[in-house]
């Protein structure tokens, strides 16, 4: 490992942002993120997979009334967005360092009022279905962290996960589409994504690949 890595790990560690295993919270915050941590009654917006964390820091600038996770596994990245938030001084920003797939050790029901899904792995091979993250299993179980007409946001560049997505939000029981765009630039919900763009996502652009945006609610 990377003297790097390391240095990103020990930080994350310290990282009073940061909630990982082994530090108190960590085991206990499940149902209590505004009591425990953020100390207020602000809505709760979860940015799933968030790597360095851009996208979560971005919103947190734009929007200070609400509080921000952003969840991953990858340590290293999360010390980057936790340094980050530290030097902003963002006190509405917490990194959560766990793999998605435990997010009910975490989140209780109803305690969150928008998740966000930023460029996420395509998954593209049909024996990686179960890792998509709009896989119906997973949206199942988003549904029920989300409170009744909570947001989920999808922004992809990748065709083939916009198709997919729009179909399995389409047809869940969970969930209503309540606005999508092949071309994110070129469409009226530019302003969806508040200004917030991250490393790979202006890479992708100046490849000349669209981005795809889909907005949907929880109805049941």
């Amino acid at each position: 490992m990377s003297r790097r890595k390391l240095d990103h790990y020990k930080f994350s560690a310290e990282a009073p942002n940061v909630i990982e295993k082994g530090k108190p919270l960590y085991d206990t915050v499940k149902g209590k993120w505004n009591e425990l941590y953020f100390r207020n009654n602000n809505p709760i917006v979860l940015e799933l997979a968030c790597g360095k964390g851009e996208y979560t820091v971005g919103l947190g600038k734009v929007f200070p009334e609400k509080n921000f996770i952003g969840m991953d596994i990858k340590g290293d990245r999360i010390a980057r967005g936790s340094l980050a938030a530290t030097e902003s001084g963002l006190n509405n920003v917490a990194f959560l360092r766990a793999g998605i797939q435990y997010s009910a050790e975490f989140f209780d029901e109803n305690e969150l009022d928008e998740i966000w899904l930023i460029h996420p792995d395509p998954q593209v091979r049909d024996r990686d279905e179960p890792k998509r993250l709009t896989n119906p299993e997973f949206l199942s179980s988003y549904s029920k962290y989300l409170k009744k007409d909570g947001l989920f946001c999808l922004k992809t560049d990748s065709t083939f996960l916009y198709e997919y997505s729009l179909e399995t939000i389409g047809n869940s029981a969970q969930y209503k589409i309540l606005e999508h765009t092949d071309d994110l630039y070129c469409s009226p919900l530019l302003s969806e994504h508040h200004g917030v763009r991250t490393h790979y996502e202006k890479i992708f652009v100046s490849k000349g690949y669209t981005i795809k945006f889909i907005k949907s609610i929880v109805i049941s």
